[in-house]
């Protein structure tokens, strides 16, 4: 198996009829939806992508944190736990764009909206340790994208009725008006594996 390292940034989500992850759910939230695909597989490093059959993929690059204070960083870094983890049989890939009007205003303004209107990051420190998750930011790459951001989320099955609370408050907050489309795509592993990510190593398929 192989496993992502501290230089890993992008990443690639391939959906379709192959992949470690079985898809249980595909809802679109807002704007227009992704179409179904049974299987989807995380690809790291894989700068062209995937040249085997898919329906569609996704990819984000990791960064740093763009809205969090000092001590909030040392608060999430407390509690969070990592991807991997072998309970955590369960995911779910959001990916989410917003309006123009969100990416006119200063950082600081968006700050102010993201978390002393809305108190994003305070709720999801109330759902740590059990939901983990990785953030990636799609804008950086430039061109087209399709997503602002795509959210990585993962959790044990006992934890879903959690991780349903955490989106139900994030999707009521005021930060939310800003959000043009969203799809809400679940997941498990019905293996039981810890989470995998693949890494291209040849033409001929993934590692």
């Amino acid at each position: 198996m192989t496993t992502t390292t501290a230089s890993t940034r992008l990443f690639h989500f391939i959906a379709g009829r192959a992949g470690p992850w079985i898809v249980e759910r595909n809802i679109c939230i807002f704007g227009d939806p992704l179409p179904w695909a049974p299987r989807l597989a995380v690809v790291a490093d894989a700068p062209d992508g995937s040249p085997d059959p898919h329906v569609w993929q996704l990819r984000g690059i990791t960064s740093n944190e763009r809205y969090v204070t000092r001590n909030e960083k040392i608060a999430l870094l407390a509690k969070q736990e990592g991807l991997g983890r072998a309970q955590a049989t369960h995911a779910a890939l959001i990916p989410i764009r917003k309006k123009a009007a969100w990416w006119a205003m200063t950082q600081d303004e968006r700050r102010h909206i993201l978390e002393e209107q809305s108190q994003h990051i305070a709720i999801g420190l109330k759902y740590l340790p059990a939901i983990a998750r990785r953030l990636h930011h799609c804008r950086d790459l430039g061109g087209d994208q399709p997503f602002d951001f795509i959210t990585w989320f993962e959790f044990a099955p006992a934890d879903t009725g959690a991780f349903n609370e955490l989106l139900a408050a994030l999707r009521a907050s005021p930060e939310w008006k800003y959000v043009d489309r969203e799809v809400d795509i679940r997941l498990n592993q019905a293996s039981g594996r810890p989470f995998r990510v693949f890494r291209r190593v040849a033409r001929s398929g993934l590692e």
